[in-house]
């Protein structure tokens, strides 16, 4: 009889305990505010703030008000005196090469800059010259043992330039276990391949580029390669980088392939097959052109809520602060302020840190907010972070990113970009149900977005990272009016002078997915468990390595 009592008793106790805790997340999550989310928004993509653009007086401006909201909402400094990481970067502008130069044993073919090909270095030197490189085609370019796949195997690269194709052999593939299927992985990314032919040896490295399996036109490779590129700053000076990095046009390369008497085409669909073997193309490739370099400091800016018995363990949530500056005028404007992008996620997550501190007792583990710089021009400041931590990497539980939250109200899905990668997927549909909300895999996981925000910085040194929100099926008008309206708003104002706050905004989904995301958050600054990587995952190796 009083075992059966105790365990009535305790069995109550844990109920009152988690209705008590469920009470107090509902409390909390009911500080989010919409209007206050409005009234950041206007401030951070107002002109006065002239775009947002690293090393600019609106940078000054920019990180200055998001640490006056960091300590108003009551954020500490993640040193006794600053929110303030210091990222020190180099910007490297190039006089274009005219001509790049392709010798074949039967003539020689001039490829014009910009129609052609792109080319541009990271290395911190004047004068950038490759003279009479051997070509070789070295299929995808990739190196990848979990998917026992090696394009660089019996080939000899070193002091060479390669050429591969984008994307990776699984792109079109309905075979989920052939890499990921039709799903981008990160060696289908432009920067891995770079990386691994500088890793190889190589001294140059030309990706061919095709629409679909890139994710993007020509003219976005042509409209980056033209403005002067922001990296971290590196103590060899990127020597260690290749020489030569850029791109070609398919149609450049066919007819390369066509002078080598290879055919392009049939060589793309054995490039897929793991035992094929590259070669080289019997052309050696010259290109000159000038670079110079300015270096300078932009800064992160983060607060921490200390946790409690788990504080020297770390929560993470991240939106970037930049955008792109004042650039070329459109219709009389030419303040590119970013209000979408990414005004609505730096709204999103000062909210979820002001329903944090509204909870009557702090959570476990700590709660990092960051809010990186030159996001814009390759995740640079996440980069950064990640690779100089203020908190260890194997001390960090998760990072919870946002980036461009559109502003059409309520949806029903939680869209995941990246689906599949880890288990916080599980905990995020876990609550999304109880929004009577479904799960959205990423819809054109070929397009590789996974790998184009911050949390992926976070993913590639094997912290669990999550990039999900409502953007796909509003509660009100479906799935065809958001489809319409995504592709309106990326053609008519992403990137443009036109992403600007405007008075019929409905930030209610944005306010949604910030109560989403708290409660996702509270969960893992409290379970006892880390989240894991998924098998499949190429990033699982990695954190196993860290947690050991």
């Amino acid at each position: 009889m009083q075992i059966k009592t105790l365990l009535t008793l305790t069995i109550a106790a844990l109920t009152m305990a988690c209705s008590s805790s469920d009470e107090s997340l509902k409390n909390a999550e009911s500080v989010i505010s919409t209007e206050r989310m409005i009234n950041y928004i206007k401030e951070l993509g107002s002109d006065e703030y002239q775009g947002r653009k690293p090393f600019s007086e609106g940078e000054v401006k920019t990180i200055n008000y998001i640490a006056q909201q960091y300590k108003e909402i009551g954020l500490d400094p993640i040193n006794k005196e600053s929110y303030f990481q210091d990222v020190p970067l180099v910007e490297i502008s190039l006089t274009a090469p005219q001509f790049l130069s392709l010798k074949s044993p039967d003539k020689i073919r001039k490829l014009t800059y910009g129609e052609d090909f792109v080319t541009f270095s990271r290395r911190i030197q004047d004068e950038i010259v490759l003279t009479e490189s051997d070509l070789v085609f070295a299929g995808y370019g990739i190196v990848a043992p979990e998917y026992g796949w090696n394009d660089y195997k019996d080939l000899d690269v070193k002091g060479k330039t390669v050429i591969v194709l984008v994307n990776d052999p699984g792109f079109g593939s309905t075979d989920k276990s052939f890499f990921k299927g039709n799903e981008m992985t990160y060696y289908g990314r432009w920067t891995y391949k770079f990386e691994e032919a500088a890793r190889q040896g190589a001294e140059g490295i030309l990706i061919i580029h095709q629409d679909r399996p890139a994710g993007y036109p020509w003219s976005v490779v042509l409209n980056s390669a033209s403005v002067p590129k922001l990296y971290q700053q590196a103590k060899d000076n990127y020597q260690s980088r290749c020489l030569v990095e850029g791109w070609i046009t398919f149609d450049a390369a066919k007819q390369l392939f066509a002078d080598a008497d290879k055919n392009l085409d049939t060589e793309t669909q054995l490039a897929k097959q793991k035992e094929f073997t590259g070669f080289n193309l019997s052309t050696k490739l010259s290109v000159a052109f000038k670079n110079s370099a300015h270096f300078d400091v932009t800064h992160n800016v983060l607060g921490i809520i200390k946790g409690t018995n788990l504080a020297d363990e770390y929560v993470f949530y991240s939106a970037h602060w930049d955008h792109l500056g004042i650039g070329p005028k459109m219709d009389g404007d030419s303040i590119y302020n970013g209000a979408v992008d990414n005004g609505t996620s730096l709204a999103w997550m000062f909210e979820i840190a002001r329903a944090f501190k509204a909870m009557p007792h702090q959570p476990r583990r700590s709660i990092v907010f960051l809010a990186p710089s030159a996001e814009e021009s390759g995740l640079n400041g996440s980069g950064f972070y990640v690779d100089n931590p203020i908190f260890p990497l194997n001390k960090t539980v998760a990072n919870i990113n946002n980036d461009l939250m559109l502003p059409y109200g309520r949806m029903k899905d939680v869209m995941i970009t990246g689906y599949g990668q880890s288990d916080l997927e599980d905990i995020v549909k876990i609550e999304a149900e109880k929004q009577d909300r479904y799960i959205l895999p990423d819809p054109n996981p070929q397009s590789g977005m996974y790998y184009r925000s911050d949390h992926f910085s976070f993913a590639r040194v094997g912290v669990p990272a999550l990039f999900a929100r409502g953007n796909n099926d509003s509660r009100e008008k479906g799935i065809e009016y958001m489809s319409a309206k995504e592709k309106e708003w990326l053609s008519n104002n992403y990137h443009k002078p036109f992403d600007e706050y405007e008075e019929w905004w409905n930030l209610d989904g944005v306010a949604e997915d910030a109560r989403l995301l708290f409660r996702v958050g509270w969960e893992l600054a409290n379970q006892d468990e880390f989240p894991k990587w998924k098998d499949g995952s190429e990033f699982k190796a990695r954190r196993e390595k860290d947690l050991k």
